[in-house]
């Protein structure tokens, strides 16, 4: 007879397990010591950053000035002893230590004396930055070539009497032998890695703005980040695996706001082809609501004429393509959204929503009013292409998979609820139900179906895999979806009819709701969040402070984050982003306006202005032992006791 294994079995083999670690009673002990020792520490600060939407420039200032946390803590390190230029001076150098010093150098201004002084603050601010992380955790994250020489300066007195002709003495040592520059640079890189210990993406990297790669790159090279997906970011994962919709999608958006720079250049993705197509079927076309608005002055006018062309060759396709889609899954409800097939090409009319509408365009060569949905051979020849160069972009897909490894629809940290877009409400404030197969989904049900789903867009195979790749699609632009919440995406009207009345899309009930405290506890209770110190962090919607509006809802217990990092929003929302920080004593909000240029920062000290808004001051210090990974640490003190009882007892051998 088959025998189960007991709990008490499962136990001892666990314990057994973990001997292999801690082979005896006194390595034991000292982990339990050492993790003691950890819970005690202040919680590391946290920032939270949304819808960068390609704006690389302004995304590393933030990032480097980690929204004002090194100006802080140069401020309690040297108060008011340091005259503020010299202060800015320090915080310019901190931020970008590789250009301030060629400013320096070409100046002359790079004296001996001047070395001393900055070394010095710089290891003061270092001293500060580090103090709330263990010494082996310091250690871990010190460059290599002067490992030694920081860990002694930063665990050196210079105060004390016996130790400070050492401590010059090094100091003395690194500028003798020409190492400062490098030693700047590096100490200051490792201030700005343990300022900020984790980093919250609240989605929406990509489009707009032409500097998503890099932002990419930046962050798969960042020590802690977690990642939770936007609805643009979720269209080019889509493209990324080869969904043509979402490819005609991207490509599109990348033609509208003149940002080639990404999609050519970042990712590698050949749109030749569709240009030439684009100029032999609208030669005598002046697609005059394709023109890529957004960008007019940026753009010859010759240049301005040809992009109009591709974006009307790509949106008919595209409008082809969600078609198909649609057609495929009637499960999304978006029959509506099937437009190609309600043309009267007589009248020159189309029907939407019941209603018949005049169009002021009808030049639609490659649609066959008997099959409006069917590509051309040469469209299918043509996407399929595009379909080979998303696929094929090492870079495009070296990002993808970093999305999808670091993120996710939502995540819950540290009793924050992070997510990019909404949660459905229905009418009556209550969750709104996504029905799929009979199940329905809803809440935090209706996210994880979501998450569910679109890694079988990448992870799986045959059928899936394809559908996993549609309901990427579906979150760019569904009814229902927690990414887009809207009920619907009007493109095809804002091309094609000029009443306006029909571009109108109505965002979900969760936006008439969510000024509302008893909703945003509705959500967090939801998500099995009970702390009263709990908030929503939340993105997608920019904050119109111009209008009144206020980033901060629900009585303080949800917050929106993006306020127009992105510069085609400023001017709707007058600021250039909000950023978010969570520290040990209190949560903070920055307003951030826009940035002026690099060269204003390095040349004059000049930093983005922020004004900082206080969310909440906690009434004690937080510690570790407060935090999600304080629960995972007392978890593995409990483990690691049990293991010192079990050798005490004689039930497990000591293997040293």
């Amino acid at each position: 007879m088959e025998r189960y294994l007991q709990p008490q079995d499962l136990t001892l083999k666990y314990l057994e397990l973990l001997a292999q670690s801690y082979p005896t009673i006194q390595t034991a002990s000292t982990e339990i010591i050492n993790l003691r020792a950890i819970l005690n520490l202040p919680k590391g600060t946290e920032h939270f950053i949304s819808d960068i939407h390609g704006e690389y420039e302004v995304f590393t200032h933030i990032l480097k000035n980690a929204s004002g946390s090194i100006k802080r803590k140069i401020d309690e390190c040297f108060g008011d002893t340091v005259p503020d230029e010299e202060k800015k001076l320090l915080a310019t150098i901190i931020y970008y230590p590789e250009k301030k010093l060629a400013s320096i150098c070409a100046q002359g201004l790079n004296t001996r004396e001047w070395y001393r002084t900055i070394l010095e603050r710089l290891i003061m601010v270092c001293r500060v930055a580090t103090s709330k992380y263990t010494r082996s955790k310091v250690r871990k994250a010190l460059p290599v070539d002067f490992q030694y020489i920081i860990d002694e300066l930063m665990y050196t007195d210079n105060f004390e009497t016996n130790k400070q002709e050492y401590f010059a003495n090094i100091l003395e040592t690194i500028i003798d032998i020409d190492r400062a520059d490098e030693f700047i640079i590096k100490i200051s890189q490792l201030v700005q890695r343990m300022v900020i210990d984790k980093l919250h993406i609240i989605g929406d990297i990509f489009d707009r703005g032409p500097g998503a790669h890099f932002i990419m790159d930046d962050l798969c090279k960042h020590h802690n980040v977690d990642f939770q997906w936007g609805n643009h970011d979720i269209l080019w994962m889509g493209a990324a695996c080869g969904q043509l919709a979402c490819i005609a999608n991207v490509i599109r958006n990348c033609i509208r706001y003149g940002n080639f720079d990404t999609l050519e250049d970042g990712y590698g993705i050949n749109v030749r082809p569709l240009a030439v197509f684009a100029m032999e079927q609208y030669r005598n076309d002046p697609c005059v609501s394709f023109r890529p608005k957004e960008v007019e002055n940026a753009l010859s006018s010759h240049d301005q004429e040809m992009a109009a062309k591709i974006n009307k060759a790509i949106s008919i396709i595209q409008f082809k393509l969600e078609g198909q889609v649609i057609m495929r899954h009637p499960e999304y409800q978006m029959e509506s959204r099937l437009l190609l097939d309600k043309i009267n090409w007589e009248k020159g009319t189309v029907v939407i929503d019941g209603k018949e509408l005049p169009m002021n365009d009808l030049s639609m060569p490659t649609v066959d009013p008997a099959n409006p949905y069917q590509l051309t051979p040469e469209e299918s020849e043509l996407m399929e292409g595009l379909r080979l160069s998303f696929l094929h972009s090492e870079k495009l897909q070296q990002h993808t998979r970093f999305l999808f490894k670091k993120g996710g629809m939502y995540k819950i940290y540290n009793d924050n609820l992070m997510y990019h877009g909404c949660i459905p409400l229905s009418e009556d404030g209550g969750f709104a139900g996504f029905i799929v197969d009979g199940v329905e989904y809803s809440g935090q049900s209706l996210l994880d179906y979501c998450d569910r789903i679109c890694r079988r867009g990448i992870y799986s195979t045959g059928q899936d895999q394809r559908e996993g790749q549609d309901f990427m699609w579906f979150l760019w632009c569904g009814p229902m979806s927690p990414l887009n919440g809207k009920d619907k995406m009007t493109t095809f009207e804002r091309c094609f009819i000029d009443d306006q009345s029909c571009w109108e899309e109505h965002k979900d009930w969760y936006y008439s709701y969510i000024n509302t405290r008893a909703t945003a506890e509705m959500i967090l209770l939801e998500f099995g969040i009970t702390a009263k110190r709990a908030h929503i962090v939340n993105g997608h919607v920019p904050v119109k402070i111009k209008k009144g509006e206020s980033p901060v809802k629900a009585g303080g217990k949800l917050l929106i984050i993006d306020g127009g990092i992105s510069k085609a929003y400023q001017p709707v929302t007058g600021i250039a982003g909000y950023t978010l920080v969570s520290n040990s004593h209190e949560l903070v909000l920055s307003e951030h306006q826009p940035f002026t240029s690099l060269d204003a920062i390095i040349q004059e000290n000049q930093d983005m202005h922020s004004k900082n808004i206080s969310i909440e001051v906690f009434p004690q210090r937080v510690k570790i032992r407060d935090t999600d990974e304080g629960r995972i640490i007392s978890a593995k003190i409990v483990e690691l006791e049990n293991l010192l009882d079990a050798y005490r007892r004689g039930v497990i051998k000591q293997k040293g």
